[in-house]
């Protein structure tokens, strides 16, 4: 799969949503797509868990868990990336009115928060994506099996990254930050970030560095 060669196109996902109704195809409303039913509720995933990960992000700075809150914030960013790919691809397809998530609950202790995370991670990382994913394929629905893609890669480093944090919670670690690509979602550490982003291509120098 050529995920590089279309790194430019979801640079551009700000710009295009703006108006998705130039370019898109129209959906048939009585026969949606197991591709757009899916879509709809990745990115209302999404959405959701973002707006989850900000509020987890606020209780971990008042609790004195720095890094942590940094890495809440850094997956509130990948999340985004996803929810504007899941749109951008909706868009594709006719959608134009996909419903955003929302969290309505309150968080819990820190460590109870990254446990919650790594659950709901897991879940889009061994269940959610990869069923999703063999559907967009079998619809030939290439835009959303590569939107799908991206977030499932991430989603893997999301759970590598809350698995850590919840075996150090207690060190404490000096916090440092976490680049977050734009395009894909890749997170990734001060001390492993590569040069180029080896799931969509983008480079380093656009990532965003989020404390």
């Amino acid at each position: 799969m050529k995920f590089k060669a279309l790194a430019s196109t979801f640079v551009l996902v700000g710009t295009a949503l703006i108006a998705p109704g130039a370019f898109a195809i129209p959906a048939s409303p009585d026969a949606p797509t197991k591709t757009i039913v899916n879509l709809r509720a990745a990115y209302a995933g999404e959405t959701s868990a973002r707006a989850k990960y900000a509020a987890y992000a606020l209780s971990a700075d008042n609790a004195g868990y720095r890094e942590v809150a940094q890495l809440f914030r850094a997956v509130c960013r990948a999340e985004m990336a996803h929810a504007q790919n899941h749109r951008l691809a909706l868009a594709l397809l006719g959608v134009t009115d996909p419903k955003a998530g929302t969290y309505t609950g309150t968080p819990g202790t820190t460590k109870h928060n990254l446990t919650d995370a790594l659950k709901g991670e897991s879940y889009e990382r061994d269940t959610m994506y990869p069923l999703m994913i063999q559907q967009a394929k079998a619809e030939g629905q290439a835009d959303a099996e590569r939107a799908m893609t991206f977030a499932l890669s991430a989603e893997r480093q999301h759970a590598v990254l809350y698995t850590a944090a919840l075996k150090n919670l207690n060190k404490k670690p000096a916090p440092e930050g976490f680049y977050v690509c734009p395009v894909c979602g890749a997170t990734y550490t001060t001390h492993n970030v590569p040069a180029v982003s080896p799931v969509c291509g983008t480079p380093k120098s656009q990532f965003n560095l989020v404390k």
